[in-house]
């Protein structure tokens, strides 16, 4: 990435760094005027790469052309420790994906009801996380055809526009036999220690099913759920005594459900082995957001996913068994349908998604402090779907192997780490205020700021619910308390909005062609990456140490300062 000039530190080096026009700016509104502190002298703990972590419905993405593509990008980010989670891996089918779908086929029977085992499948795809640096967020489920108590139909032919229940067919129901389901957990827990060694699968995630309170993805009741988890920790544990464990998943924060299994794991009857409770070494819960359609344009619900995760935490630190484990948020996003489509998910592509992505998660971790609860992780439930349309509209990090503004989010969460520091801003909304309306009135222009050693990294975001022009953020980065080895430092600034590190920008300035041929591709390819933004002016004067940079709406910035030996 090119880089700015060196600049001296010891003065007030006030830097200005212009972008192109965004083209979602009004021209008849002056931009307004947002001072950001940064004291990397208050460290308020580690910065904890929560965004590491990501899944999809569809398995077999994985090993097809562009998901190999992109789940190579995502194991880049930060090397064996990024984890994907996936529904279906032990769901009866041939391995052909479709929306919503996927298959392994690891469990039949014979004709005398003798189970027969088959990996092929489900090696294939955990062998391209493996050789690709990410592992598994093992999800226990779906049923297999032979073991499920009802299992016709079993394949459903779900398409987007359809009821959403559509998809409720043989897999979502409880085992016909308990004893062989434990059976086929043990025998794939013990087949992924054998392939990949003990070493490697004691640093998976294992957790059971999906959203098992509603009936879109469990047809038994609470009850039969918990003796699922219960045989199925049981064989997992059989198999890899050190394996991590946990659960549940639940759609939302669980109410009712989440409250009473988490009574379960602590102090109920175990099913499989007659112990009190149950081994868990982190909780899960899924959070998302409610766009919906209004006055011609799409309003982000950023409220609703902050809400659930707010009562979510409340929840697991009001249980003192366990106020003190991991919570991985294994579903965290806008809204809930990756495969949808539909007006209220038009933000998908472009700038929208890419600034709501930045200022839910830094709320994320301060939710979690807030709480006092130690939130391991939060899961972005977007991958790819292969050979559909150019820019579809699905909710997904990349599309025909181009990816879209919000993976570059990703990339420069990747490029934080060390200490979170803190920050203030003069157009900041407050976290209570976020939580109860979301972003309404006045637009949210923020910070989240982490030190490492000799980098200093300021991610600075521009968001609204609403997607419609507003005026762009003349933003002033104040830095207070460098240490005194900074005398010198090296400045990048990377950019995302409307014309950088944003194929879909480009993709409409071409024209929107359906299919782009070689030499658009490649414009496509190149506009994808994320990009970094070159300094106009560059002035001293006594003092600290000033940024200052013009943000357009829904634009993100990461500004990266770096001096002594990480040059």
């Amino acid at each position: 990435m090119p880089r700015l000039a060196i600049l001296p530190l010891s003065l007030l080096a006030c830097v200005s760094i212009a972008s192109a026009a965004s083209g979602q700016n009004d021209a008849s509104a002056a931009p307004f005027p947002v001072t950001i502190r940064v004291d990397a002298s208050r460290t308020l703990g580690p910065l904890e790469p929560i965004w590491r972590f990501f899944g999809a419905d569809e398995p077999n993405y994985a090993t097809m052309k562009d998901g190999r593509k992109l789940i190579g990008e995502l194991g880049a980010l930060r090397p064996k420790q990024v984890y994907f989670r996936t529904h279906n891996l032990l769901t009866t089918g041939d391995g052909t994906p479709a929306l919503k779908w996927g298959s392994t086929n690891v469990y039949t029977e014979d004709a005398h009801g003798r189970a027969v085992y088959d990996w092929t499948v489900l090696d294939r795809i955990i062998d391209t996380y493996l050789a690709r640096g990410v592992r598994p967020y093992v999800q226990i489920g779906f049923m297999p055809k032979a073991l499920s108590t009802k299992p016709e139909p079993y394949q459903h032919e779900w398409r987007p526009g359809m009821r959403y229940d559509l998809i409720t067919t043989g897999w979502a129901y409880p085992p016909k036999d308990y004893a062989k389901w434990g059976e086929l957990v043990y025998r794939w827990t013990k087949h992924c220690v054998e392939r990949y060694g003990r070493a490697e699968v004691e640093y998976w995630y294992w957790e059971v099913w999906n959203e098992a309170n509603i009936p879109a993805y469990w047809r038994g009741s609470p009850e039969d759920f918990y003796k699922l988890h219960d045989f199925a920790v049981a064989a997992v544990r059989r198999a890899l005594p050190t394996a991590r464990v946990g659960g549940p998943d639940v759609a939302s924060h669980g109410g009712a459900f989440m409250e009473g299994f988490l009574r379960h794991v602590v102090n109920g009857r175990n099913y499989a082995t007659g112990a009190v409770g149950t081994p868990t070494d982190f909780l899960s819960f899924h959070a998302k957001g409610s766009p919906t359609y209004v006055d011609g344009h799409v309003r982000m619900g950023i409220a609703n996913q902050l809400a659930t995760i707010d009562r979510g935490f409340q929840m697991i630190a009001a249980v003192p068994e366990l106020r003190a484990k991991p919570i991985v948020i294994g579903e965290s996003d806008p809204e809930g349908c990756a495969a949808c489509q539909g007006a209220s998910l038009g933000y998908r592509n472009g700038t929208m998604y890419s600034s709501y992505t930045a200022a839910v998660f830094a709320r994320k971790q301060l939710l979690a402090a807030k709480h006092g609860v130690h939130l391991e992780g939060a899961l972005t439930w977007a991958f790819e779907f292969e050979d559909q349309p150019y820019f579809a509209g699905f909710r997904a990090l990349a599309t025909n192997g181009i990816d879209l503004p919000v993976l570059n989010v990703f990339r420069m969460f990747s490029k934080m780490g060390g200490a979170r520091i803190a920050t203030e801003s003069s157009a900041e909304v407050p976290l209570e205020r976020i939580v109860a309306a979301g972003v309404r009135e006045r637009p949210d222009v923020s910070a989240l700021a982490s030190l490492d050693g000799s980098t200093l990294a300021v991610l600075v975001w521009h968001y609204h619910d609403d997607d419609v022009a507003g005026p762009d953020a003349d933003v002033t980065l104040a830095l207070a308390g460098l240490p005194p080895a900074a005398s010198a430092a090296h400045v990048t600034h990377y950019r995302i909005d409307e014309t950088h590190s944003n194929a879909y920008g480009e993709w409409k300035r071409m024209g929107s062609p359906i299919a782009p041929n070689d030499a658009q591709y490649a414009r496509l390819l190149d506009a994808s990456k994320l990009a970094t933004i070159e300094p106009v002016a560059a002035q001293a004067t006594n003092g600290g140490s000033t940024l200052t940079f013009r943000l357009p709406r829904q634009g993100v910035s990461l500004v990266v300062l770096e001096w002594g030996t990480t040059r």
